[in-house]
């Protein structure tokens, strides 16, 4: 592999480390920062419950269809070009959402903004890697994980502040600052970085892939509004089906697949990929529809829903660093298995609401949850590309991160069946439940499948 980059010399810029971390900080916190301003939203633009799980759901399915695909395309066409690219179109389509008339527009653009937000993620990192060697790049990846962190927990209180002291719109139109900043200093600071050779796109992977993903989506937030039994739902979960039977035998059968699926056939991979999808579902997906309970139901305003949602991320940010610094030669088993197990014992906890139960009855939930994700999600890429082969590596990390994002999604949509049908706590106790399940089910799954080994 080449690289065209400025030798390394004694005075190291911290420009492009910035410029990336701008970037995926920006990326990260548009995960989640929608969830404050929801009741806001939808009260504007007059959307309805299904809308409101596709704001959330177009961004993530957008990013993790994509993802593979865009760090392909970045490694062969240039990753700084790429970036900037990235961030030209993630400004445009948040500005596109601050200005949207409409709940149709505002949605169109969030998944514009999600395809940005791929390339954004695929490129960060490699960037980082391309800059910076030995003893300055261990200090720049500790210092993009911190931020990553750092977006997970700025998130729902930022989100409150803009909602409640600005408007809902300005949760987008922050990002038009921020996205100028990083253009800046990439094309101040960066050098161009590329593999050899021509791109080498997996049109088809990625076309069935990303129909799967959306065709199962939306069949599972149509089944919500009209039954397992209607056309809308039933024709949707066909789709996905087929699609994704024509994905595993593209994938088989290209000589570049955007997804090597011989990976799975270690079941270690299998059972981290397998933790990293349910982590999703048990830990954040649920937060949507505590933030409308929060709002609607308890009447609090954006800003403190998003204080009382904090404790999660800043419990995580907190045991993330802690975990790294006194365990740090943890097994990805225990690390992975250990974290899960937290999440659900923290869902459960979340999920004794009662008639009178206010918003501090889901801090102790919501800590014990944090302290799971900060053992269990800083572990994942380390943990994916020890059980896989050294030339899969960069491959084996991008897919963590895809199929996070698509549990994510997943989530959102299976959790609102459950808090579709009732409404106010005893949903909010059904939707945590079913969170407490998936994280418990999850962490045996790791622990049984994943070995304390590289093989797997």
């Amino acid at each position: 592999m080449t690289r065209t980059q400025a030798p390394e010399t004694a005075t190291v810029s911290w420009a492009p480390l910035v410029a990336a971390c701008l970037g995926a900080f920006m990326l990260l916190v548009d995960v989640t920062i929608v969830m404050v301003a929801l009741p806001g939203i939808t009260a504007d633009l007059g959307m309805s419950f299904t809308d409101a799980q596709w704001l959330l759901d177009g961004y993530a399915l957008a990013l993790a269809a994509l993802l593979l695909a865009a760090g392909s395309y970045a490694d062969h066409t240039g990753r700084r070009k790429v970036y900037l690219r990235a961030l030209a179109l993630f400004a445009l389509a948040s500005l596109a959402c601050g200005l949207a008339p409409s709940a149709g527009l505002l949605l169109a653009a969030r998944v514009v903004q999600g395809v940005a937000a791929a390339a954004m993620m695929a490129t960060t990192l490699a960037l980082i890697s391309a800059t910076y060697h030995g003893r300055q790049r261990g200090l720049a990846f500790g210092v993009w994980g911190g931020v990553n962190g750092a977006a997970a927990a700025v998130a729902p209180v930022l989100g409150g502040l803009l909602t409640e002291h600005l408007h809902w719109r300005a949760i987008f139109l922050v990002n038009l600052p921020i996205s100028l900043a990083a253009a800046w200093l990439t094309l101040r600071g960066v050098e161009e970085s590329r593999l050899p050779g021509g791109a080498r796109l997996d049109w088809a992977g990625m076309a069935t892939f990303t129909l799967a993903a959306g065709a199962l989506t939306y069949g599972l937030i149509e089944a919500g509004e009209h039954g397992w039994a209607a056309a809308r739902t039933l024709v949707p979960l066909a789709v996905a089906a087929a699609a994704f039977a024509a994905f595993l035998v593209t994938e088989s059968r290209n000589a570049h697949p955007m997804l090597d699926l011989r990976l799975f056939a270690g079941r270690s991979f299998s059972g981290i990929m397998a933790g990293a999808g349910l982590l999703m579902p048990a830990a954040f997906a649920c937060l949507a529809f505590t933030s409308l309970w929060l709002q609607q139901d308890l009447r609090l305003g954006p800003v403190m829903a998003g204080l009382a949602l904090s404790p999660m991320a800043a419990t995580s940010l907190v045991s993330s660093v802690v975990v790294s610094r006194l365990f740090p030669g943890l097994s990805p088993r225990f690390a992975l298995g250990g974290g899960l197990l937290l999440i659900g014992a923290g869902a459960l906890l979340q999920g004794m609401l009662g008639e009178h139960s206010g918003w501090a009855a889901l801090a102790p939930g919501l800590t014990v949850t944090g302290l799971g994700v900060g053992l269990a999600v800083p572990s994942l890429s380390s943990a994916a590309m020890t059980y896989a082969p050294p030339r899969r590596a960069g491959m084996a990390a991008g897919t963590v991160n895809t199929v996070r994002q698509l549990g994510y999604a997943l989530g959102v949509a299976l959790l609102g069946l459950l808090y579709r049908d009732g409404g106010g706590y005893a949903a909010l106790n059904d939707v945590y439940l079913a969170s407490a399940v998936t994280g418990v089910v999850a962490a045996l799954l790791v622990l049984v499948a994943v070995r304390g080994t590289r093989r797997g």
